[in-house]
């Protein structure tokens, strides 16, 4: 018998795995695929997520492969904002590959106590008068818990077992397509916003590139079959980024993906979910890996506080949605307006043509993308009219 049985061994269940395991609870983490793998991602983890893995103990590993990223520059078109994301404490930013990252995070977990289980194919989640008490794998085996954790994405298993009710649900708005060049030097997370176009630049392992673009959901089907030109007719609208990539060789086969945008109630009896499985956000502003990690966090104080008896679970898990909802939500809201794609409208134009030059107002909004900044309090009247007034 399992205190927690973790579904899904990624950037959300292997930190909570790991989490768990470090206070003491007997924890089970099981996943399909086999590490090291890849999977569709955005890469980046932002000086919120890269302090996450400071307190865990796990920076040193990524920093030793994968270049820092102490610069975030917007590209508008007219003008663009370069800022500094970070803290004092965090100033960076980094792009680990998947495979380096999450075979990390698993490691993590099964030196912190977790067993571990690759290829574990889920067949069922086990229910017992409403209660959720353990999983079947494909091979017949069962395995019970006081609590099962989806960590298994968007297509989460779990949350469809339990028909976990979903909220502000909004469809896929934009599609994009990825991969790596070499001959594309920069140290900087860059990215370029065009009417109905955007994408992202940024240095990852092995000097490449990771180079992702994209276009309106609605354009997924008129583009599909030359997602390739597509892509570089989108970069000539930087024509000196058109020149670059021009120069550049890519090495890998473009891969693409689209995201719905929802948030799950994250709770039930005998069950929770964690990460992409109980809350997804279009790709844009890169926030998965990092929510991932701060999603981890939560959770695992509030199982802790239940499991260690020191909270009702009711109690405990109404208060992890509370907190993940009240930091994710804004940001949230942020990125679905970015990933209409829609031309600035005229407070935009004039908010950002005053920080144009300001490099004081420059770091905040470098900050506000990077997760350091709530929307809320980057957007207060009195903190624009102070960074477009110059003051630091």
């Amino acid at each position: 018998m399992h205190d927690v049985i973790v579904v899904g061994a990624r950037c959300a269940g292997s930190p909570l795995a790991m989490l768990l395991a470090r206070r003491g609870y007997r924890t089970l983490l099981v996943d399909r695929a086999t590490f090291p793998s890849d999977t569709v991602s955005t890469h980046v983890i932002h000086p919120p997520g890269v302090a996450a893995l400071g307190r865990w103990g796990l920076l040193g590993q990524v920093v030793a492969t994968t270049p820092p990223v102490g610069r975030y520059a917007f590209d508008f078109g007219p003008l663009t904002l370069a800022g500094a994301p970070g803290t004092a404490d965090s100033p960076y930013a980094y792009a680990p590959r998947r495979p380096l990252l999450d075979k990390i995070l698993l490691d993590a977990a099964a030196a912190a106590g977790a067993e571990v289980r690759e290829g574990f194919g889920l067949e069922d989640v086990l229910v017992e008068d409403g209660l959720v008490t353990g999983v079947r794998g494909g091979n017949g085996q069962v395995e019970r818990a006081r609590v099962v954790v989806g960590a298994d994405g968007r297509n989460s298993a779990v949350a469809k077992a339990v028909r976990a009710p979903s909220y502000e649900e909004v469809p896929a708005l934009t599609v994009g397509y990825y991969s790596y060049w070499s001959n594309l030097p920069t140290d900087t997370f860059e990215a370029y916003s065009r009417p109905g176009r955007g994408w992202a630049v940024c240095p990852t392992n092995d000097d490449l590139t990771l180079v992702i673009g994209g276009w309106p959901h609605v354009e997924l089907a008129a583009h599909r079959d030359d997602v390739e030109g597509e892509l570089m007719r989108t970069f000539e609208l930087a024509p000196a980024f058109a020149e670059r990539i021009r120069a550049a060789k890519r090495e890998e086969k473009i891969v693409g993906s689209s995201v719905p945008n929802y948030f799950r109630i994250p709770y039930g009896p005998g069950w929770a979910l964690v990460g992409d499985a109980g809350y997804s956000r279009d790709f844009i502003t890169a926030q998965g890996i990092t929510d991932a990690f701060l999603d981890a966090e939560e959770l695992a104080v509030a199982l802790d506080a239940t499991l260690g008896g020191s909270a009702p679970y009711a109690d405990a898990l109404a208060g992890y949605q509370a907190r993940r909802d009240a930091r994710a939500m804004p940001v949230y809201r942020m990125t679905l307006g970015i990933a209409a794609l829609q031309p600035p409208d005229e407070q935009m134009i004039r908010l950002v043509s005053a920080f144009a030059g300001n490099q004081p107002a420059m770091d905040a909004f470098a900050r506000l993308n990077s997760g350091v900044t709530s929307p809320a309090e980057f957007f207060a009247p009195e903190n624009v009219a102070r960074l477009a007034g110059g003051v630091p």
